[in-house]
């Protein structure tokens, strides 16, 4: 057993470093003409992503061998330090509004967003729950929805929409694991579409997110450009793609390239070939995830493994899907790969987690 963990440990921190390579890399293709234009530098997303990974690397580090991850105690603490964080985020002066979101905190030259904390901390906490409850016991309880729906409520206040969607489905991802009864997801699915359609009625922008990927073509200026300019850096790549460097749409046609669509440069650089090795990659990431997760001794290892890497494959899932125009667009970004400070810090500490919980104890 230890040796079949120790392999499924080797594919899934390959798998992570390839595409973390991956996303360096196009970082900078993507952003070198965005980059020149509004500051006048052609790598000032390099550099600054270069310092994010650093840090991501160190907090993978601390937290595959901290000890104190495996205490429920330690949990309750993140939980709640992410709460008070989302809250702090709302107050002026504190938060910082990006793109209609007040979801950072700033931090000098660099900022933090909390929601991305909390989805780790929350998925954890309730994964420490769910393995304290007895076979004989029913398994839904009005805790586990509160413990969920509070950040949910901040999160939505910001608002980011993407973010409370992933935390949502990655928990009830989680609850399925832990055993909640099929009737329960019946009435999941109908709540679920009622309160999707009063959430897209409640905001006209997400209105016209919806029209536009029904048809971008109805306002190819507006809230339809980005899935076109998407659409067209994806559609004439052909199989190899026009290689490295030789993107058409990173030159202020798709707006911030090495952000959420950074996925539709590698796919006009590369070709059918390199956006299939990154789809390839993200396979083999959950996969060599939910065997570590199988072979857990411990149920909270089982849960918060599993969890965790179905939250980071859901989300390479929806941003791949939102780029190449199966779904609307959510501004989420590719874990590992989009630029961005706190998602590739906290997909790093997701997968050191991962490593810790999979230890033979």
């Amino acid at each position: 057993m230890p040796c079949l963990i120790q392999r499924e440990r080797l594919w899934l921190i390959i798998a992570t470093s390839f595409l973390t390579v991956i996303g360096i890399v196009f970082v900078y293709s993507a952003g070198t003409y965005w980059g020149k234009v509004h500051y006048g530098q052609t790598a000032p997303f390099l550099v600054k992503q270069l310092i994010y990974l650093a840090v991501a690397l160190f907090a993978f580090f601390i937290c595959s061998r901290y000890k104190g991850l495996q205490l429920e105690k330690t949990w309750t603490f993140f939980y709640w330090m992410s709460i008070l964080l989302l809250v702090a985020v709302l107050i002026p002066g504190i938060g910082v509004v990006r793109n209609g979101s007040q979801s950072w905190i700033a931090l000098g030259p660099l900022s933090l967003q909390p929601s991305e904390l909390t989805k780790i901390a929350t998925i954890v906490k309730l994964s420490f729950i769910l393995a304290k409850q007895k076979a004989t016991e029913s398994k839904i309880h009005l805790r586990h929805f509160v413990y969920l729906f509070l950040p949910i409520a901040l999160i939505m206040l910001q608002p980011d929409f993407g973010s409370a969607f992933i935390l949502i489905v990655s928990v009830f991802l989680l609850f399925f694991i832990a055993g909640y009864p099929i009737r329960f997801y019946a009435f999941l699915i109908v709540a679920g579409v009622l309160g999707l359609v009063g959430l897209v009625l409640s905001a006209p922008y997400r209105l016209k997110r919806i029209e536009a990927f029904l048809d971008p073509w109805s306002d190819p200026l507006g809230s339809g450009f980005q899935a076109i300019q998407s659409l067209l850096a994806i559609g004439p790549a052909g199989l190899y793609g026009f290689g490295f460097g030789n993107s058409r749409q990173k030159y202020l046609y798709l707006p911030e390239p090495q952000n959420d669509f950074i996925f539709s440069i590698i796919a006009e650089e590369m070709g059918f070939i390199g956006a299939a090795t990154i789809i390839c990659t993200f396979g083999l990431l959950i996969y060599s995830g939910f065997k570590l997760a199988y072979k857990s001794s411990l149920k909270v290892s089982l849960y918060s493994i599993a969890t965790l890497i179905g939250m980071i494959g859901f989300q390479a899932f929806l941003n791949i899907g939102v780029v190449s125009g199966l779904l609307p667009v959510t501004g989420v970004t590719l874990p590992f790969i989009s630029y961005g400070g706190t998602s590739l810090v906290v997909t790093w500490i997701a997968i050191g987690i991962v490593w810790n919980f999979s230890k033979e104890r």
